[in-house]
């Protein structure tokens, strides 16, 4: 691909990274992905962006730098409008749009936490999962890796706090009730009208950490902390969880692209 083609930088495991990954694939844009090496993401984001955003994904698109995932979908959806992401009516559109920031605000960055605060408790398993974010030359340090891992989450999200991961649990909770309810009051197929949108995409992206579908970042038969599952297993019968599976099924399929490990600045 030529310097001018759509490069995205991104986390392999992120799951506001899986949704403008799937964004992409949804248009069928062929793009560049970048990993830079987490921890380094931060000062690799801030200078893509110039200083305005410190957190992966970034975009570049039409020679400009775009962070965060809701506002790439947004440039995504003007320069490749079709298969369109956002309804056309408008007020499937902003009901679209407000699922979008709900669950960007009151799921994502919770269940984010959990995840990696019931990770830090499994060494072994947190190894693992940091070791699959790497090139492979240093994926075969696991337990360096593994504890850089649980130092730098709890460093940048507090993730070793139990009080967190309380009131991370509840908000999750909260963001599966608010699910089902949206599914029932939309009849179960989708959030916003009567096709796949962005409402759709983001709900299910960002739940994937909890429900680990098969056309996920991560091996679906990954091994996960043992509290992990049991909190997994009391949500799994919802009706949320079963439509988080089935729109990754249905919706969520590969598209061609050159994937980097080029992080440098």
């Amino acid at each position: 691909m030529s310097d001018t083609s759509p490069t995205l930088w991104q986390i392999a495991i992120s799951h506001y990274s899986e949704k403008a990954r799937w964004a992409l694939s949804y248009k069928g844009v062929e793009h560049e992905r970048r990993a830079p090496l987490p921890g380094m993401h931060m000062a690799v984001a801030l200078w893509l962006t110039r200083g305005a955003q410190k957190t992966m994904p970034v975009m570049r698109l039409d020679g400009r730098n775009i962070g965060d995932s809701t506002a790439i979908i947004a440039a995504l959806e003007r320069r490749y409008p079709d298969p369109p992401l956002y309804p056309a009516d408008p007020e499937q559109r902003r009901r679209a749009l407000e699922l979008e920031e709900f669950f960007d605000e009151e799921l994502g960055p919770h269940i984010r936490l959990l995840v990696f605060h019931e990770l830090i408790r499994e060494p072994a398993i947190f190894a693992e999962v940091a070791s699959e974010t790497l090139p492979r030359a240093m994926s075969r340090t696991k337990a360096l890796n593994g504890a850089y891992a649980r130092v730098f989450t709890s460093l940048r999200f507090g993730a070793n706090s139990d009080s967190a991961a309380e009131a991370a649990t509840t908000k999750v909770v909260a963001a599966m009730d608010r699910l089902d309810a949206e599914l029932e009051a939309s009849g179960g197929e989708y959030l916003a009208g009567d096709r796949f949108s962005v409402a759709d995409l983001t709900a299910a992206s960002l739940f994937y950490p909890l429900v680990s579908p098969e056309e996920g970042p991560l091996p679906a038969d990954r091994p996960s902390p043992p509290a992990f599952e049991r909190f997994r297993d009391k949500l799994r019968g919802r009706p949320g969880y079963a439509w988080v599976e089935e729109t990754f099924r249905r919706h969520r399929r590969p598209v061609a692209r050159n994937v980097s490990w080029r992080g440098s600045l």
